[in-house]
């Protein structure tokens, strides 16, 4: 199951600390040209923000296009890309190759393939979401011509979270924020608890409020693939994510019929879009708003207790260049798999586009 989608579809290879990673991408329309400048650019809103607290590994992500485009424009055919590891460093591994670390994927691998990658997590590595973004610059090249927008921003850290609504915030100037926050004060203060995090070896959690604007009304395929399940699917299949959230989302639960109901206006549209862009699983036409929750970074520098291949406890400091917290560099992540997921509801629902 490492393929994504069901006309825009794409599947992924590679692992952590291989040769590099990479996708082929299907179903992508023809005779689009495909900026691959804009594409580049897409994966180094991917790399580490700030000095001494995201990784230190520093990794190019240079994409090499291996077919489907032609004189700058797509083929229609299948669209094969690749990005060489040029950073990787298994040595950092080697003290823990036949260990399980806690909270990672190590146990569950070996159990589900009777072999595993311990180079950095192998495939379970977040390195894995650089082809996500790849493939989103892709979508969101094609969602240009349906003239819509994507935004993700870094909503979350610790107990620390921003208080103003979506709509009150510079969203064109998410990026411009180290941190992904388009907040000032609550940023600044979400550096300094992730400097905090740093100099105990620890890590943190935190949430993405992710946000898709002018999609069109009907797309979504009930009762089994609606919109909001495809769009969980999407964002719960990311590394470290623990939780999903569309609308009012679990305040949902809180709240009475009539204050959850919300009120028609004369244009078709609601006061105050509190389902969050989806009825029955289809647009409504408002903009889509949702959350994402990650947990914790699980490479931490403080000792813990490893389970060993052979079922024996030991003491071990995890080694390796790891993030303090993944929000700020999944940013683009939960950007791309957006993306993805709406572009090939367009293609299934045969949405025309602009040509131009």
């Amino acid at each position: 199951m490492n393929t994504f989608g069901t006309i825009l579809k794409f599947t992924s290879f590679g692992e952590s600390h291989g040769k590099g990673i990479g996708g082929v991408i299907d179903g992508f329309p023809s005779n689009i040209y495909i900026d691959l400048d804009f594409i580049q650019n897409e994966l180094n809103k991917r790399k580490p923000g700030i000095p001494n607290i995201g990784s230190g590994r520093k990794e190019e992500d240079k994409i090499e296009i291996l077919s489907g485009i032609y004189q700058g424009y797509s083929l229609g055919s299948p669209i094969a890309f690749f990005i060489a590891n040029t950073n990787a460093n298994a040595k950092d591994y080697e003290d823990l190759k036949s260990f399980y670390r806690p909270s990672h994927a190590d146990d569950t691998y070996k159990a589900k393939y009777g072999i595993r990658d311990a180079r950095g997590g192998g495939r379970a590595s977040g390195r894995e979401t650089a082809i996500r973004v790849a493939v989103g610059a892709f979508a969101k090249i094609l969602l240009k011509k349906y003239s819509i927008e994507i935004y993700a921003y870094t909503d979350q850290i610790g107990k620390l979270r921003i208080q103003c609504p979506y709509t009150e915030l510079e969203l064109n100037h998410i990026y411009d924020h180290p941190l992904r926050c388009p907040e000032t004060q609550t940023e600044i203060q979400m550096e300094n608890l992730l400097k905090e995090c740093r100099q105990k070896k620890d890590s943190i959690g935190g949430a993405i409020f992710g946000l898709i604007r002018h999609v069109p009304k009907g797309l979504g395929e009930p009762l089994y693939d609606k919109l909001p399940s495809r769009l969980a699917s999407a964002m719960l299949g990311i590394n470290a994510v623990r939780g999903f959230e569309i609308g009012m989302g679990f305040d949902a639960c809180t709240m009475k019929g009539s204050e959850h109901n919300d009120i028609w206006t004369i244009d078709g549209k609601t006061e105050k879009n509190l389902c969050g862009g989806v009825r029955g699983g289809i647009s409504t036409g408002e903009d889509i708003y949702f959350r994402v929750a990650f947990k914790p970074i699980a490479s931490i520098g403080i000792p813990q207790l490893l389970l060993s291949e052979n079922q024996k406890i030991e003491e071990k400091s995890i080694q390796g260049r790891h993030d303090v917290c993944c929000v700020p560099r999944a940013v683009p992540v939960v950007e791309a798999m957006s993306a993805i997921c709406i572009a090939d509801f367009l293609l299934i629902q045969q949405v025309p586009y602009s040509k131009n």
